[in-house]
């Protein structure tokens, strides 16, 4: 295969699957790891592709964040096992910080029927619901992100430096065994550090599909959680229990 009908194939996997691993997708190119990097290196130049850590992104991807609505309908069932499993290690007398994730979303729903609980959260759709639930309710303020109904910047920033919570639940957009956990956008990725500055336990809330698929900005390590709620763990990820992350598999 020549160099340009080369590249044309890596572009047409790269856009089918908007996230590849490198050793995948030089499987479907058939190509020496060599020649794969050379060619990543030129079509990265040319704005086709984004390496990451491992992988390819489709930079059409990275740029368009997947929609609220849309990430809700998608793994519903693995997200509500790990809401489940997760409002199960609240104890009463706790007061819960709740990111704007949509697992998380499905977390704060069970909560809100508890009246032994405080959640404190930016989550708009969490704060609609909370007007039927039994839970009390802080609510922080901020500008609207429509694409992830998260109210973020230096107003919400704000009022979260006068919480300090038990706990703290966290989502995550992407997982990387080495680096860590990341998100889209700069202004969601501040508020989720945040919140894990204001909490006493650090639980994230993440499916296995997320798993070595990192997405844009980084914002926390490993090291940064105390526990992490999934559907089922990946192989590789039991070496993370080794530096005392706890792993539940919902």
């Amino acid at each position: 295969m020549f160099t340009p009908e080369r590249h044309n194939a890596i572009k047409r996997i790269v856009r089918k699957h908007r996230r590849i691993h490198f050793a995948e997708l030089q499987r479907l190119v058939d190509v020496s790891p060599a020649t794969l990097r050379r060619d990543l290196v030129e079509l990265e130049r040319g704005g086709d592709i984004i390496r990451v850590h491992g992988g390819v992104l489709d930079p059409v991807y990275v740029r368009t964040e997947v929609p609220f609505d849309e990430r809700i309908v998608r793994s519903g069932p693995a997200k509500r096992a790990v809401a489940l499993f997760a409002a199960n290690l609240v104890p009463g007398g706790t007061t819960v910080l709740v990111d704007a994730g949509t697992t998380c979303l499905e977390v704060g729903k069970i909560l809100l029927a508890r009246k032994d609980v405080r959640l404190v959260t930016h989550s708009v759709a969490l704060v609609q619901l909370a007007l039927r639930g039994e839970a009390p309710v802080v609510c922080l303020g901020g500008e609207l992100r429509k694409v992830s109904g998260a109210l973020t910047g230096s107003a919400a920033l704000g009022a979260l430096n006068r919480i300090h919570a038990d706990i703290a639940f966290i989502g995550a957009s992407g997982l990387d065994l080495k680096h860590g956990c990341s998100t889209t956008e700069l202004t969601e990725a501040q508020m989720k550090k945040s919140l894990i500055s204001h909490a006493t336990r650090n639980i994230l809330l993440a499916d296995s599909d997320k798993w070595q698929n990192p997405s844009t900005v980084r914002f926390a390590a490993w090291k940064d959680f105390d526990d992490w709620v999934t559907d089922k763990i990946p192989p590789d990820a039991k070496r993370l229990r080794a530096s005392g992350l706890k792993i539940h598999a919902a």
